[in-house]
């Protein structure tokens, strides 16, 4: 946990990892692991929820920067994208905002581009509070997201996602929890769909588009030390598990 703790915090304090490369296969893989690969990526690029169900109201906003991180390290996919057989913890930096509308409603975005790498990535969201929440009640909310990854020229992936979360504050702490789904949708393109011989690998067959469901879980809690400034810490499970950390301004 001490190393995933800091490699978010120093991913927050420089929007990235130094030791980042591009993400490019140097062979080909078979169709099982390249259905392993797109769920492990999907739950790496999914939109983290890292936020109260509580709606912001119509003039709040949140506005900070996100890092999630996870070990892909161990999957034959993996390694013939890194051609090592080593651990591979991966940080996505990301900037995000969050805006508060009428009828308690937000929509969010954020962008990442990872540096030292091809790897870019956006994404955007929209919630709905059932419950705003108050001194007595809980907040519960609804929320539908979607993220593309971007700059890898043999792999295109996006997902989509709808869950529903709870949370309810305690002085300066708010934990919140949440679950729901996660769709996938994991296309090769360039020579890992094209090669003969990242072809070979398959059995001779191209890869074929991968549509993964996954359900998946998150709890966290936001803690607010300051007017103005919060922290949310959060862990998700959708067949991997990720870590987020938040430091955002935001009222």
């Amino acid at each position: 946990m001490r190393r995933i703790v800091t490699a978010l915090c120093l991913s927050l304090a420089v929007a990235g990892s130094a030791s980042a490369t591009d993400l490019e296969f140097a062979r080909g893989v078979a169709q099982g692991d390249f259905h392993a690969l797109v769920k492990d990526m999907g739950a790496a690029l999914s939109y983290k929820n890292v936020a109260p169900a509580a709606p912001l109201g119509i003039l709040g906003f949140d506005v900070g920067l996100e890092a999630t991180g996870l070990d892909l390290g161990g999957s034959a996919a993996w390694d013939a994208i890194t051609g090592d057989k080593g651990s591979a913890f991966v940080v996505v930096p990301k900037l995000r905002a969050r805006k508060g509308l009428p009828l308690d409603l937000d929509v969010g975005a954020f962008y990442s581009a990872i540096p030292s790498s091809n790897v870019q990535l956006f994404g955007g969201e929209l919630s709905w509070a059932l419950l705003s929440g108050g001194a007595a009640l809980p907040a519960i909310g609804l929320r539908a997201t979607y993220t593309k990854l971007l700059g890898v020229s043999e792999l295109d992936v996006q997902t989509f996602g709808v869950d529903a979360a709870i949370s309810k504050g305690f002085l300066i702490f708010t934990p919140y929890a949440g679950l729901g789904a996660l769709y996938t949708d994991g296309k090769a393109k360039g020579k890992i769909l094209n090669d003969p011989a990242f072809i070979a690998v398959n059995g001779g067959k191209p890869l074929s588009e991968e549509k993964i469901w996954s359900p998946r879980y998150f709890g966290g809690v936001k803690l607010t030390p300051f007017p103005l400034f919060g922290i949310t810490g959060e862990v998700e499970y959708s067949g991997v598990t990720t870590y987020s950390l938040k430091a955002a301004i935001n009222f």
